[in-house]
């Protein structure tokens, strides 16, 4: 269950993509940017991939599938490799079915005690980001077409976060990476793909249902 809230750990504004000549723009209104992009958007919807390297057994847990976030404080992850799973927040409590588990876990959840252990709920549940966060260092690859952030906490905000690296599309301010080193020396990389902003989702996506036989169990 650590996991998932880690990474789920980081997401319009109306100006055109393409960007006006003039000088280079500062880490911080880099960042400003990118969380006022989702600011405004409703949903949110991407494939995703994961990767967390098991550095104790030398190899590293891959999955992959789709997540979809609403306002306020919505999420699903329908993971479908390796093997189906399902992590669910619709606005009061978390959800989660471990593959294969005949149980499935509930969490209270709010806003101010996840802000900093979940970088995308930062970025899409309407927090500021650069109130918890600061831009240690800037820098471009691909030719200019990505920026890179490396983001250091604030103060006490995201007591488990030791950096979170963001990749972003310099032409659309879209996320593409995630990278979170927590304190104790884990890793969790995020990658997105065929990302939209206020996709029309349906209106039970973010509704549990139980499944027939499984029980829930209270954290």
């Amino acid at each position: 269950m650590r996991v998932a809230p880690l990474i789920l750990a980081l997401l319009l504004s109306l100006t055109a993509p393409g960007r006006a000549s003039g000088p280079p723009e500062t880490g911080d209104a880099l960042l400003r940017k990118i969380g006022e992009r989702y600011a405004a958007a409703r949903t949110f919807s991407a494939r995703f991939r994961q990767e967390i390297p098991l550095q104790n057994l030398g190899i590293v847990r891959k999955a992959s599938g789709m997540l979809y976030f609403g306002r306020p404080l919505k999420m699903r992850w329908d993971y479908r490799a390796p093997e189906a799973q399902l992590f669910l927040a619709d606005g009061v409590h978390f959800y989660f079915r471990p593959a294969g588990s005949p149980e499935v876990i509930r969490r209270k959840m709010d806003e101010k005690s996840l802000g900093g252990k979940i970088p995308l709920l930062l970025l899409f549940g309407g927090g500021e980001i650069t109130g918890m966060f600061r831009v240690e260092e800037t820098s471009r690859r691909k030719g200019g077409e990505e920026v890179v952030l490396r983001l250091l906490p604030r103060g006490e905000g995201a007591p488990e976060v030791r950096r979170v690296d963001l990749v972003a599309g310099t032409r659309d301010d879209l996320i593409r990476e995630v990278h979170l080193f927590d304190r104790l020396g884990g890793e969790n990389h995020l990658y997105l793909t065929d990302t939209e902003l206020d996709p029309p989702l349906p209106g039970d996506l973010f509704r549990f249902r139980k499944p027939p036989g499984v029980s829930v169990v209270d954290e």
